[in-house]
């Protein structure tokens, strides 16, 4: 597998995240999803990343800067066929240590509260990442959880 910087000018993967948006609207209600479309993480404080397995893309995720010393950890997305494969903690673990080397010293994320997120955040507490307050312009709600964690 690889992972590599995604200038999201594909079609693969603008269909990918597409269907991500889609799959969290019909589970989150709009005013509680966060998930970034195509062009807003064409920001220049955004990373993005996409994993491969040869031809194929298998997964995604995106590091947003928040401050000069906190980021974000935002759009993680596995293939629904590939999920609970590894790709995702792969990914995690190398935005991590990405994160690490730019110097942040905080990542938090935003996830569902929802059962669906249950494996998300199961993967997110392996990577020690604790519960939290609502971060930068996040409100509270039912529907939403906050984690984050020392880098």
């Amino acid at each position: 597998m690889e992972i590599v910087v995604d200038d999201l000018s594909g079609p693969e993967i603008a269909a990918f995240l597409d269907e991500h948006i889609r799959q969290l609207r019909a589970i989150t209600p709009l005013e509680s999803k966060y998930a970034l479309d195509l062009d807003a993480l064409r920001a220049p404080d955004i990373t993005f990343w996409s994993v491969r397995d040869g031809n194929a893309l298998v997964g995604c995720g995106a590091l947003k800067r928040l401050a000069p010393d906190h980021a974000e950890v935002k759009s993680m997305r596995t293939s629904p066929t590939r999920q609970r494969s590894g790709i995702a903690a792969l990914l995690l673990d190398h935005i991590i240590t990405e994160a690490q080397r730019l110097g942040f010293t905080r990542l938090s994320l935003e996830t569902g509260a929802d059962e669906f997120f249950l494996p998300a955040r199961r993967l997110y507490e392996k990577f020690a990442f604790d519960y939290c307050a609502p971060f930068a312009d996040y409100q509270p709600s039912p529907h939403n959880t906050f984690m984050t964690r020392q880098v």
